[in-house]
């Protein structure tokens, strides 16, 4: 087996530059999903290219009523953000429950919503704040940017630079997680802007997806009530051995159910 080449450029310009030089190169993030599946033989990229020496894809800002959050900022850097805390503290939350310490210190956000893995936290939340992905090249709206299983929008050679979540009213993400991997079985995240709530679902479809029933209803009342009695199609959910298809959708209104409950400070 051929081994790939490393590179650690210091700049997005640099590191486009090595994707278009390198036919079959990965960017190399984190490394918790792509070097796992390069030494279970899945992936054999020719190169990988480190982002890790790129600054400028680190941190988080307010800009306006949104934070701006780098690609690189790693998840445990987002759960102890004081802006995350102070302007999304369900997102902050989150970050904070993804993983063990390990991957929250390694794990991030860029490859995280890149990696799109039909049970990751993080899409939950760009989801249902109505992100705005960044990439060197333009802006994709959160809900363009999730396809499919391990699929997103992103082009060829197109690097994420930062997300950019517009603060709401009130928010809060409920998972049932998967004991051993802390993933999640079904992840709700629900948030409201003024009188419009959005709410998305992690873990139960083939990626992160909008209930479009629970929205509908929590937009006439924010009120735990209201997720009472709706039923969530289970015909394109997920089974596998740790929960039907039916168990998903059940869990879905539940913990949404809870989120809201989370959201209005109730006990």
């Amino acid at each position: 087996m051929a081994t790939a080449s490393y590179h650690r450029p210091v700049s997005i310009a640099d590191a486009g530059k090595l994707l278009t030089e390198n036919d079959d190169a990965r960017l190399l993030a984190g490394g918790q999903s792509i070097l796992p599946s390069m030494r279970l033989g899945l992936l054999a990229p020719s190169a990988l290219i480190d982002l890790s020496g790129v600054l400028e894809l680190k941190g988080n800002r307010i800009d306006g009523k949104s934070l701006v959050i780098g690609a690189m900022t790693t998840h445990a850097m987002v759960a102890e953000s004081r802006e995350a805390q102070s302007k999304i503290p369900a997102l902050a939350a989150l970050a904070g429950g993804i993983g063990d310490r390990q991957v929250r210190n390694r794990g991030t956000l860029g490859g995280s919503i890149a990696n799109s893995d039909p049970a990751a936290d993080y899409p939950a939340g760009v989801l249902g704040l109505g992100a705005t992905v960044r990439t060197a090249k333009r802006t994709i709206a959160a809900d363009d940017f999730f396809k499919g299983f391990f699929e997103t929008a992103l082009e060829p050679g197109e690097i994420i630079t930062a997300v950019s979540f517009p603060v709401p009213d009130r928010a809060s993400y409920v998972k049932f997680p998967q004991p051993a991997s802390r993933f999640a079985l079904v992840g709700v995240f629900v948030a409201q802007f003024g009188k419009a709530v959005r709410v998305a679902v992690t873990g139960a479809g083939a990626c992160a997806f909008r209930a479009k029933p629970l929205e509908e209803a929590l937009t006439k009342k924010f009120d735990v009530q209201s997720c009472d009695g709706l039923v969530i199609p289970a015909d394109s959910l997920n089974t596998d051995l740790f929960g039907s298809a039916q168990y998903r959708a059940h869990l879905i209104a539940v913990l949404a159910r809870r989120a809201v409950q989370q959201a209005l400070g109730q006990s």
